[in-house]
């Protein structure tokens, strides 16, 4: 699974969701559905004007998590 870490990276730069959409003219709710993971895909454009307007690189914005990470499995109980 991919995770998209916008939440810690407007707080790491002290930003709000509104100002980040003022900066990149990105919709605040389509903010909000990559803040909250929402998101199914994310199109480059909208990777690089974010990653311009957080001064970051895309790999500070997306995280790979292994799947057994997302959903651990609870001890004893079968998938």
């Amino acid at each position: 699974m991919i995770r998209i870490r916008l939440d810690y990276v407007l707080l790491d730069n002290r930003m709000k969701l509104k100002e980040l959409a003022e900066a990149t003219g990105i919709a605040v709710n389509n903010l909000s559905v990559l803040k909250t993971n929402k998101a199914r895909a994310i199109r480059f454009s909208t990777l690089e004007k974010l990653c311009k307007a957080l001064d970051c690189a895309p790999g500070d914005l997306l995280e790979y998590v292994p799947e057994n990470e997302t959903n651990p499995q609870i001890p004893g109980e079968t998938k």
